[in-house]
């Protein structure tokens, strides 16, 4: 818990300080995976499982110049699909996915990116963080896409109890006004990856840490790391 000369001894406090502070350090909230529309986004989304922003970045050109749209991608042999995407890891589920989803994509959506979580997560590869990212930044519809810098952060300042990241996503989802969820959770990205990482920081290093925690002296893991 806070030390005794925290004044962010709630989660309400710490939610609210992490709030503004981050949105001070990150006025702007740019998409980290480029992307033209929303079935790009979509495919980038995809691939980023268990892989870097940056490595799928330097994949997608080459995808998206043999096949930018549903149609043009269900045509493109899996195989081709799989030659292209390989650097990003998990190939086999990874191109076949993309392949698939295009496919329904054309079928049963008129060739465009459903715009439902529902019907998002009933494509294949399409589970509820991808399809939350895409409601998100594709859509505009609030939503909290947790990844593993969102998990380990909101631990770390004790704003949900790193039990799972389903529990993470709503506990989140009830300290934060509902209007900042899109920025917020790519502020948080953004802070995980360049302060409070997962090697560089423990819980007693990076600012926001220190100063939600100025006594802490133990280092803060979340379950299962």
């Amino acid at each position: 818990m806070p030390g005794k000369s925290s004044p962010f001894k709630t989660k309400a406090a710490r939610a609210a300080y992490v709030d503004k502070r981050l949105a001070e350090l990150y006025p702007e909230t740019p998409i980290p995976l480029k992307h033209g529309d929303a079935f790009t986004l979509l495919v980038a989304v995809v691939l980023s499982a268990q892989c870097t922003d940056k490595r799928v970045n330097e994949v997608t050109p080459g995808l998206f110049a043999r096949a930018r749209t549903p149609e043009q991608m269900m045509r493109l042999p899996v195989a081709e699909i799989a030659r292209i995407i390989r650097p990003c890891g998990l190939t086999p589920q990874k191109s076949k996915a993309i392949s698939g989803l295009s496919k329904i994509i054309v079928e049963k959506h008129g060739g465009r990116v459903p715009r439902t979580f529902e019907e998002l997560e009933a494509l294949p590869g399409v589970g509820h963080k991808t399809a939350s990212v895409v409601m998100a930044q594709a859509w505009g519809v609030p939503a909290f896409p947790v990844d593993t810098h969102i998990h380990r952060l909101a631990f770390r300042w004790e704003l949900s109890d790193g039990r799972s990241v389903v529990q993470t996503e709503r506990d989140l989802k009830k300290l934060f006004p509902r209007e900042h969820w899109n920025a917020l959770h790519l502020r948080m990205i953004y802070y995980g990856r360049e302060h409070c990482t997962a090697r560089g920081c423990d819980g007693t290093v990076c600012e926001i840490c220190r100063t939600l925690f100025p006594n802490r002296k133990h280092a803060v893991r979340a379950k299962g790391k």
